[in-house]
């Protein structure tokens, strides 16, 4: 049995497992784990259940976990669109009355108690977030989706889940200029480095891991700068960061240093990155 397997992705301690791991793991015993969704704006994911341990990252409302247990408060839970492991407290976590429509498709975006946008919102959600849309109405010519709970959002807010978006994930990566830097973070709240890489491709329609080094080892194809030439889109890893590249010279990026999402010249980033971290480890095309 091995116990070397990335515990950031497969759900195993000594007294529970995955079912999936079975003949890989050993524990105590083994559970499908229960189907659950994610019903705050957005719900950390820690690797311990203690609020005092630093985000690993975060689930957005409305998406699919599984849960293997619950404890004192915690949930101990595998997301399902990349698989990460962690504990979310309880309340983040319930049962769904049915399969989200639509996913918010802006940064960010409120919930109304009914179609009026002069109500006081109820909360906010980020770009992301799955909703379940069961009808529509309009104010003062302002067209609204209501959710099932009979609140709503602004229709224009939204686009019907499996509906690519039109721009391209440097395009909705710069919807998020100025967005703090949040270590963990992936939400227009605050988000990091790889969460902006795997929120903007998300919403391109295509599927990314959730850290740089995870992104790094096999997210598209590497490409050498010198013969292949760099263009927008391709991402520049460094260890522990990564960003998108606007054209061949400018960096989009969440950064440590402005501690906001940025873009600056790509020799710039690399001259000052480099003085902490080094050069680039490796360029990729998703």
């Amino acid at each position: 049995m091995s116990d070397d397997l990335d515990h950031r992705t497969h759900a195993y301690r000594p007294d529970l497992a995955d079912i999936r791991l079975r003949d890989r793991v050993a524990a105590d015993r083994y559970s499908e784990g229960m189907p659950a969704e994610v019903i705050v704006p957005v719900a950390d994911v820690r690797p311990k259940p203690d609020a005092r341990c630093s985000l690993d990252t975060q689930a957005l409302h409305g998406e699919a976990v599984s849960v293997f247990d619950i404890s004192d408060g915690w949930a101990w839970v595998q997301l399902s669109a990349d698989g990460y492991v962690g504990y979310v407290r309880e309340e983040a976590i319930g049962q769904g009355a049915g399969p989200a429509t639509h996913v918010v498709s802006v940064p960010r975006s409120f919930v109304y108690p009914g179609a009026d946008l002069r109500f006081p919102h109820l909360k906010v959600l980020s770009m992301g977030s799955r909703v379940r849309v069961t009808g529509e109405a309009e104010t003062r010519a302002t067209p609204y989706a209501l959710l099932e709970d009979g609140s709503a959002v602004i229709a224009a807010h939204l686009r019907p889940l499996g509906e690519v978006s039109a721009e391209d994930a440097v395009s909705v990566a710069a919807r998020f200029l100025d967005t703090p830097y949040l270590w963990g973070g992936r939400s227009g709240f605050g988000i990091d480095c790889s969460g902006l890489v795997q929120l903007a491709l998300a919403m391109t329609g295509k599927s990314a891991p959730r850290d740089s080094d995870q992104q790094a080892a096999g997210l598209g194809r590497a490409i050498d700068p010198g013969s292949d030439g760099l263009q927008r889109g391709d991402l520049v890893f460094w260890k522990g960061h990564v960003g998108f590249l606007e054209d061949p010279d400018t960096l989009l990026h969440a950064s440590g240093g402005t501690m906001y999402v940025t873009r600056e010249p790509l020799q710039a980033a690399i001259d000052r990155i480099a003085k902490l971290y080094g050069l680039p480890t490796i360029y990729r095309r998703p």
